[in-house]
């Protein structure tokens, strides 16, 4: 019988202060919305950086049918060879080191990947993509992408003809969370971007390589503060994942179709 696909997810680090231990942590939309898209997830936390770890990572690669990379703090531009901005509110040094290290991995192995938030600017920047550091900077026209006052702000969403975002949503007007102040500049070689704000700004990229399937949302469709209609993203990930694996010789379980009421 046919087994459902394993889809790891990286998590956030929070490195020990005032008595408190040093720990890993993932919210719960991300797991929930990949078990309601008929997935199984696995949590994978950052290991550290020792000899061992490339054997870790082509051990963990190799068993899973896909990866979902999470959100959280900003990457360090710095490691890119640029300047750090002063909002920058930096992820843990561990984390970001092991997060690099593995989206290497996934491509090294054209692992199915759906980057989220802070997941989708490191699957562009590792493919050799850009960032600007400050929206309202760097776009001083753009409309707001960050409300402090607002955890539900939102904003349109326009997406591309025969796209990933299309499948998941239709023709019809989108809007979405946004809670970001980077954001996508130049698109990785290898990849489009296939939805924009209304103002220009990047918010969803896909690979035109039909060997390797990955995208990645700027927005949150795990989020408290997504529609119902978001769920389709990661329904479409894990369909995503059953038909690579097909083509490969892998069967793996199709995520059964959501009862309409």
């Amino acid at each position: 019988m046919p087994r459902k696909p394993l889809i790891g997810i990286n998590t956030d680090y929070r490195a020990a202060q005032k008595g408190v231990p040093a720990l890993s942590v993932v919210f719960s939309g991300y797991y929930d919305s990949l078990l309601q898209a008929g997935a199984l997830p696995v949590v994978i936390p950052p290991y550290p950086e020792d000899k061992s770890l490339d054997d870790h990572l082509e051990q963990i690669v190799s068993t899973l049918d896909g990866i979902v990379l999470v959100g959280g703090g900003d990457l360090d531009p710095r490691r890119d060879g640029y300047v750090l901005h002063s909002s920058a509110k930096l992820l843990d040094e561990r984390r970001e080191t092991f997060d690099r290290h593995l989206i290497e991995k996934i491509a090294e192995h054209q692992l199915s990947v759906l980057g989220i938030g802070t997941g989708m600017q490191l699957l562009n920047v590792a493919r050799g993509g850009t960032l600007f550091l400050h929206i309202p900077e760097d776009l001083p026209k753009a409309l707001p992408h960050r409300d402090a006052m607002d955890p539900n702000h939102r904003h349109g969403l326009v997406v591309e003809k025969d796209s990933i975002m299309e499948r998941v949503y239709g023709e019809h007007e989108v809007r979405v969370n946004s809670m970001h102040h980077m954001a996508v500049d130049d698109v990785a070689p290898g990849f489009l971007a296939t939805g924009r704000c209304p103002d220009g700004v990047i918010e969803v990229i896909e690979s035109i390589d039909d060997d390797w399937f990955a995208f990645g949302t700027q927005f949150h469709p795990e989020s408290p503060s997504a529609t119902a209609l978001d769920i389709g993203i990661f329904r479409e990930f894990v369909s995503g994942v059953v038909e690579q694996k097909r083509r490969q010789g892998v069967s793996l379980r199709e995520a059964e179709s959501p009862m309409l009421v």
